[in-house]
């Protein structure tokens, strides 16, 4: 099932029955039957009628809402029962020092595995200059005699900055930037990767919650009140093959041009209303790419994945398995 994503202004959803129609101006633009769809989002100024919502509340499907320049504003769940012993067992083992480290050097070693993965890639398709394949791979080396998460954060934040100095160099001119910039974006290349991002923590949050584990409380990102650390934690693994490569796909294959985005509050740069919706189109279509499970022997899809890491934590926090293994790219 696909997410449905809602980015014309002033259109709302609507229900007929078991369909979903996306109206605008009493002209139907689209209609889907509502056991197709696994998520819904509204993008902008997009609503909804109330037997609308109620009939995706009905189908265990969540809703969110995302502003124009790609914040994610909120989210309307179907109840369900929290899972209370897996809660119990995720609060107590946040003062868990041994665990929380265990689980961090995991996430940052997938991170990294998976960041080397597409810049290999990268590097056979054009000329990138530097040290900054050897640079991630150093910090790599390091993760496993990191003795405190402030050490770890520190590799990670090094292998990030060449990381994003290796990819940049394969990102067409007129679309680069000189360095990531958030809140607002500033350039093209960094309004794709927010925006990239900002889905990717909602598809995990519902995974996430799906398992019955809290999103709020982490184990690798520091808690900030509101800042669903978990989330967090678990989007790290899947950011080079989800987002980034996805980003490098629409700039270089032309998807996307400089006309589509468009200067926005603050000095930011967003996408256009036509930019959007090849954006959520590709984006969508990403989440549904399949990669082989190494144990189960069958492919699953990205957002099968997340459900499935989620499912392994939820085993290591309550003492299952021993280890946690993270995502690992191919």
């Amino acid at each position: 099932m696909a997410t449905l994503y809602v980015t014309e202004p002033g259109a709302r959803i609507e229900k007929d029955y078991r369909r979903l129609l996306v109206t605008k101006d009493d002209v139907v633009l689209a209609a889907t039957p509502v056991g197709r769809v696994s998520r819904v989002v509204l993008v902008g100024r997009v609503g909804a009628t109330t037997p609308a919502l109620l009939s995706l509340l009905d189908a265990g499907v969540g809703l969110s809402f995302v502003n124009r320049s790609g914040h994610l504003r909120g989210r309307l769940l179907p109840s369900t029962a929290p899972n209370a012993p897996l809660r119990k067992a995720q609060y107590l083992r946040e003062d868990d020092g041994a665990f929380c480290l265990a689980f961090a050097r995991a996430v940052v070693q997938g991170k990294l595995h998976n960041s080397r993965t597409l810049m290999m890639r990268l590097a056979r398709r054009y000329p990138i200059e530097g040290p900054w394949l050897q640079r991630l791979q150093k910090a790599r080396a390091q993760i496993g005699s990191a003795g405190s998460l402030a050490v770890l954060r520190g590799l990670e934040g090094s292998a990030a900055k060449a990381y994003f100095a290796h990819i940049r160099q394969a990102v067409r001119p007129e679309m680069r930037s000189n360095k990531r910039s958030r809140r607002p974006p500033k350039d093209p290349f960094n309004a794709l990767l927010s925006l990239g991002y900002t889905l990717l923590y909602d598809s995990v949050m519902s995974a996430l919650e799906i398992v019955g584990l809290d999103p709020y409380i982490g184990f690798f990102h520091a808690d900030k009140y509101g800042r669903p650390a978990l989330a967090l934690d678990m989007v790290e693994e899947f950011r080079a093959p989800v987002v980034d490569s996805l980003v490098m796909t629409l700039v270089n294959k032309r998807l996307l041009q400089p006309d589509d985005f468009e200067p926005g509050r603050g000095g930011g740069v967003y996408l256009s209303r036509r930019g959007q919706r090849v954006f959520y189109r590709e984006f969508s279509d990403r989440l549904e790419v399949r990669t082989l499970h190494p144990t189960a022997g069958r492919r699953l899809s990205y957002r099968q994945w997340f459900e499935v890491q989620a499912r392994e934590l939820a085993r290591f926090v309550q003492g299952k398995t021993d280890a946690y293994s993270s995502f690992h790219w191919r």
